[in-house]
């Protein structure tokens, strides 16, 4: 399987563009919503975001370090690695927007008990953008070439392109857990009221 390299890029900016339509829809949200948990063991939207901002800070920093010293210039078509396209399916919710693999989060990247959910949605907005500016460098790279390490170790690494395939379906994963969330919380705060 190949993918136009352009066309990767631009479909990927519009991946992102919708999530931050999502994620400034969650700006009218009260503060005590964002920090409600559906069950004990299952996270409030405030922790997901945290979730993403760690896997953000993480990601957000190694890729702008390998495009500040890219020397590779564009390839016109990019191949996904078997890794990279494993970890992207892994993560990419069904077609019909629900997450059929349950996994756990790694303890590096676990939210805190009680994060500042307005806070952390204005750090993910603003990784966001900075992902929508990468994503535009990126065109002037090689996405086979240049080579990310993982959150989960520097040993293994995984092609630029595979890394925003897999780090943006891990967002949109979230964001349908978000979604989700909400739907579970809402009957609970009417039923209470």
């Amino acid at each position: 399987m190949k993918y136009n390299s352009n066309s990767l890029l631009e479909s990927l900016q519009a991946d992102v563009r919708q999530l931050i339509l999502e994620a400034e829809q969650l700006k009218a949200l009260p503060a005590s919503v964002m920090h409600l948990q559906p069950e004990a063991h299952q996270w409030s939207v405030a922790q997901v975001l945290e979730h993403l901002n760690i896997y953000s800070r993480f990601y957000i920093n190694a890729i702008e370090q390998k495009l500040h010293l890219n020397q590779s210039g564009p390839n016109t078509d990019f191949t996904p690695g078997w890794l990279g396209n494993y970890f992207t399916n892994l993560m990419m919710p069904d077609a019909d927007k629900r997450i059929s693999k349950k996994m756990k989060a790694p303890k590096n990247a676990a939210p805190s008990a009680q994060p500042d959910g307005k806070t952390m949605l204005e750090e993910f907005v603003n990784h966001q953008h900075l992902l929508l500016n990468l994503l535009q460098i990126a065109k002037t790279a090689n996405l086979d070439y240049n080579r990310i390490p993982t959150s989960l170790s520097k040993l293994i690494s995984l092609k630029l392109g595979d890394t925003f395939r897999f780090f943006i379906a891990h967002e949109q994963r979230h964001f349908i857990q978000i979604q989700n969330t909400l739907k579970q919380v809402y009957p609970k705060l009417q039923a209470a009221a």
